[in-house]
């Protein structure tokens, strides 16, 4: 049975040490095809379908660069305000595992073609943290194993591994960060703002679909502890492929109580990858860490060196869109939010659903109650981001519409909302089928006015001698009967004029 690790208690981490975090984000390309092939770059499919000699590293394959992903790596890098290289290239990083076929990676070392730049990212209190990139540079992706048997899905302990080489040679960025420090308490904190901000920026360029759930953005979080008072770093651990904003932040701070109990006991913390396990949100030992030595780094000689001009990249700056951040002070000026309101719309994930719903012809305040409240408790309870709800912007708008002509009452937009969300087609075809428009017709409210007073003939006498609160009942009354589909204004408008009120 594996000993369960100790962890000191936060507070006190803290209190004797400063952590230092070095975020590396892996970020796949959403280009129609591989790094240096033609294969599609398609997520998912039948397995070992999507290769061809150059990408299965066959003799006698050469690759050819991908001049979409060279250009999507240059906007990255102005986006995230780096120096852009006047010449850079490829080189080989061997190393010998299954998910490689190649047995070496096509990477870029000590020539980035993006380098020194930064990210300023929002805390949750509005706190604006500046995080320094130390390089974004281009690779390949491996293939993915699965380890077939054994108690945790990894290698150790498996019956037979199984290899998928769909994903080997899918353009990447890796963005890594210059070591962050200062941070203290908040560390965990500023390591998932710092991911979800690299992750919006990304999808407002449209360079990748940044989905997290299906390993196309993947954070490496290294994290080391410094004794209070001393400037030397600590040894770090790299925690490997966290897959959930939520998760990088509880992988950080898991590590520092683990760390910092070896360190208090006095252990040693050794240079190594682990794994994150999301049961319980701690890490678990993987490998031992290599150092860029082992990698035996030297130039690709398959691939010409990039040389982008002056002209084509300051030509690719003025592509780049209006920035999230930038994006939402002004929505925040146009829709009069306040800061707390504007955070809400953030943190839950709805600030660019309810833009677009707001685009589709929606109000700002409607769009935004419906996403952000009873969206997001949709999302909660069907455990997925509010992206991921199968319901369109232009969905919701199509509610708030129905609602505002006074053709559905908010209850039953509910229901109309509801019918999308289990897949029954769009709010008018849901309406449709469920027979859900509001009674709108006065004769057929006038009959279930006068079935409700005539069931309650004592009401109608205190709402004769001026007691009106009581057409409550009468009006609940009206509203089961039509189960709910009646406009309970002009219910109670009709309820006064029948008894003279």
């Amino acid at each position: 049975m594996t000993a369960v690790a100790e962890i000191m208690d936060y507070a006190e981490v803290v209190e004797r040490y400063d952590p230092v975090l070095g975020l590396e984000v892996h970020v796949e390309l959403n280009t129609n095809t591989k790094m240096f092939c033609g294969c599609p770059n398609e997520f998912g499919g039948e397995p070992n379908t999507h290769v061809c000699p150059t990408c299965l590293g066959l003799p006698g394959a050469l690759p050819v660069v991908n001049g979409t992903a060279v250009e999507s790596a240059v906007r990255i890098g102005l986006a995230l305000n780096c120096e852009i290289a006047e010449w850079c290239r490829f080189a080989r990083k061997n190393y010998f595992y299954p998910d490689m076929p190649k047995n070496f990676q096509t990477s870029q070392y000590d020539e980035p073609i993006a380098f020194d730049g930064h990210l300023d990212v929002v805390l949750d209190d509005g706190e604006v943290v500046r995080v320094g990139i130390e390089r974004a540079h281009m690779e390949e992706d491996t293939g993915k194993s699965l380890h077939v048997g054994g108690a945790t899905g990894r290698i150790h302990g498996a019956e037979h591994s199984l290899l998928d080489y769909n994903r080997a040679g899918v353009p990447l960025i890796e963005i890594v960060t210059k070591p962050v420090t200062g941070m203290g308490e908040r560390a965990p904190e500023v390591a998932r703002a710092y991911v979800t901000a690299l992750r919006d920026l990304l999808r407002a360029m449209d360079v990748s679909d940044v989905r997290m759930d299906q390993g196309s953005l993947r954070c490496d979080a290294n994290v080391s502890l410094t004794p209070k008072g001393s400037a030397e770093f600590g040894t770090r651990t790299e925690t490997k492929n966290v897959n959930s904003l939520r998760s990088v932040e509880r992988a950080v701070r898991h590590e520092m109580g683990r760390q910092a109990a070896v360190l208090a006991a006095g252990g040693t913390i050794t240079q190594e990858t682990r794994h994150f396990q999301e049961a319980d949100g701690t890490t678990a030992a993987g490998r031992t860490k290599e150092t860029a030595e082992d990698y035996r780094y030297f130039p690709e000689p398959d691939l010409v060196p990039i040389a982008p001009s002056r002209e084509w990249v300051e030509q690719l700056r003025t592509t780049l869109p209006e920035l999230p951040w930038e994006r939402r002070r002004r929505i925040q000026q146009e829709w009069q939010l306040t800061d707390e309101e504007l955070r809400d719309l953030v943190n839950t994930g709805a600030i660019e659903l309810v833009a677009a719903t707001v685009e589709a012809g929606a109000d700002p305040g409607e769009a935004r109650i419906w996403w952000v409240q009873n969206l997001t408790q949709q999302a909660n309870s069907r455990q997925v981001e509010l992206a991921d709800l199968p319901i369109t912007p232009v969905q919701v708008a199509r509610v708030i519409e129905l609602v505002s002509a006074g053709e559905l009452t908010n209850k039953l937009a509910r229901q109309v909302v509801q019918g999308v969300l289990d897949g029954e087609g769009d709010p008018d075809e849901v309406v449709d089928k469920h027979g859900l428009k509001v009674v709108s017709d006065d004769s057929a409210l006038l009959a279930a006015v006068d079935e409700a007073l005539a069931a309650q003939p004592d009401v109608a006498e205190k709402i004769r001698g001026g007691k009106v609160q009581a057409a409550g009942a009468v009006v609940g009354a009206v509203m089961k009967a039509t189960q709910g589909q009646a406009d309970a204004k002009r219910v109670r408008e009709l309820i006064l004029e029948r008894v003279g009120a």
